[in-house]
């Protein structure tokens, strides 16, 4: 007679109400598993989907993810006429929070803005489902699903009429902003966008310096456009490399000459997992261990209890002579089928959670059979301490002694 099996027949709803309850705990230790690792994979993917040889940003800057970068707009060609550069791209690239108008309807949302060249220029849309890259020069986009924007759909942003010709599938930054392709003029609109009332304002006091410092109405009008044009600044440039081109010599080429930074995308991954990443990271990975701690440290109370609840039946088992492996046998057994029934509900769980989680979840394997065999010796040991005092249980209490 298997007397595990026997004790959690006769208490079948209160067992089956604690692996609930376990369960859910330990589900929220798997997420925070799929969120640690999601973390990290959405904030190289970009990175990685880029697929370039070098980043070119601004000389004493990590940009363009972790800071600011700025550059000229034409510096991409300087770049492009480097030796052994095959291939140089401007890029745009910075977080926007605009009212979407769509069928009358305005919705503010957060999301990242990447322009590039379209005509063959690196930095294009990635992670594509539905429809195609951009192929105008204005007014076309390729969204991300978690923008809410569909095929074909068309909206307004910064005054102008976009429509949505491409539909990518958790393309998103690091941050988890869904991504917005555009052209690389389309994008250096929306990002240096400006209230008429202000451009007004900014040109009427630019022509009265101008005025002061001694020029002349006609001549004053004339600089006007000159000093107080739109800024024609990018945030990096892509480049791709010739086949068997020198990295190292190509790089510090540029940094020489260009005044620039340069970084691989190896570097660059680094930047990113050293930097923005690291304290969320860390943050995320504390709290994965406390929940881990935290679900043994009930799992151990939980089975406690229980063997609590039974210490009368366990002295009458020593009472009547049953060898001590007998009650070790009981209580280690209740233990682990607490914990393995409580990590397939987890399981289950986290498998009904994720589909409509807001971040991405990655969940690798290895990491839930790690998790799995740290909860199962947690377990084990966990049954310690009811075991200790089961053992130490005198047989006369089970008459009342």
């Amino acid at each position: 007679m298997d007397l595990a099996i026997k004790d959690i027949r006769r208490h079948v709803g209160k067992f089956v109400a604690t692996i609930v309850g376990v369960s859910m705990l330990l589900a929220i230790v798997l997420v925070m598993n799929g969120i640690y690792r999601g973390n990290i994979a959405d904030g190289v993917w970009l990175i990685e989907n880029l697929r370039t040889d070098l980043w070119v940003v601004e000389r004493g800057r990590g940009g363009p993810f972790n800071e600011p970068s700025r550059l000229p707009l034409d510096s991409f060609r300087s770049v492009a006429a480097t030796p052994g550069v095959a291939q140089a791209s401007p890029l745009v690239l910075y977080t926007a929070q605009r009212a979407f108008s769509r069928e009358g309807r305005g919705a503010e949302q957060q999301f990242t803005v990447i322009g590039y060249d379209v005509f063959g220029g690196l930095g294009g849309p990635g992670r594509l489902v539905e429809g195609r890259a951009i192929a105008a020069a204005h007014y076309e986009v390729v969204a991300d699903r978690k923008l809410g924007l569909a095929l074909g759909d068309r909206f307004v942003l910064s005054g102008d009429t976009y429509t949505v010709v491409g539909v990518s599938a958790g393309a998103v930054d690091a941050s988890g902003n869904p991504l917005l392709w555009m052209s690389l003029a389309d994008a250096q609109d929306v990002q240096f966008e400006q209230d008429p009332r202000a451009v007004e304002q900014s040109r009427a006091a630019t022509l009265q310096r101008l005025e002061a410092a001694g020029y002349a109405d006609a001549q004053a009008a004339k600089l006007l456009p000159l000093v107080n044009g739109a800024p024609t600044q990018i945030n990096a440039v892509l480049v791709r490399l010739l086949p068997g081109a020198d990295r190292a010599a190509v790089s510090q080429h540029l940094r020489d000459w260009l005044y620039v930074n340069v970084y691989t995308t190896d570097e660059e991954r680094t930047l990113m997992l050293e930097g923005r990443l690291k304290r969320i990271s860390g943050v995320l990975g504390l709290f994965r261990t406390l929940l881990v701690v935290v679900s043994i440290v009930i799992i151990a109370l939980i089975v406690y209890v229980l063997t609590i609840e039974k210490i009368k039946s366990i002295a009458t088992l020593k009472l009547i002579g049953a060898p001590n492996r007998v009650i070790v046998r009981l209580i280690l057994e209740q233990s682990l089928a607490l914990t393995l029934a409580s990590f397939g509900g987890a399981w289950l769980l986290r498998n009904l959670i994720a589909p409509g989680f807001p971040r991405t979840l990655s969940f690798a394997a290895s990491e839930t059979a790690i998790t799995f065999a740290v909860m199962l010796a947690g377990g084990v040991l966990a049954s310690g301490m009811a075991i200790w005092h089961a053992l130490r249980t005198p047989p006369q209490l089970a008459l009342g002694g």
